[in-house]
């Protein structure tokens, strides 16, 4: 991956799911209501100072029942959490994810 560049797209692992637990009151604020389904599906990360990663999540049973979130960490010296910058929701199974 090139510093800066987005990776290709990859499954979500474990600890994609730790991030995403970790911003859902975020987002769960930000969209005033709360979510029973909060999924990882899949991400992308970019190295920047720290990392942004770029993850879909499954948020309802819905066709268009999936987000898109933009989570940045900084780097570990930083001794911060995961912090939710931005996202994108009305999203189906089958959009890209792209950098936004």
């Amino acid at each position: 991956m090139v510093l800066g560049g987005l990776s290709e797209t990859k499954p979500a692992t474990p600890e994609i799911q730790h991030i995403v637990d970790q911003v859902k009151a975020e987002f769960e604020r930000r969209e005033n209501r709360t979510f029973d389904i909060f999924q990882a599906i899949v991400y992308r990360d970019q190295l920047v100072a720290g990392t942004n990663y770029f993850i879909k999540v499954q948020i309802s049973d819905f066709d268009t029942g999936y987000a898109h979130l933009r989570v940045f960490e900084a780097l570990p010296q930083k001794k911060q959490g995961p912090s939710l910058v931005s996202y994108q929701t009305g999203k189906t199974r089958d959009d890209p994810l792209d950098y936004f």
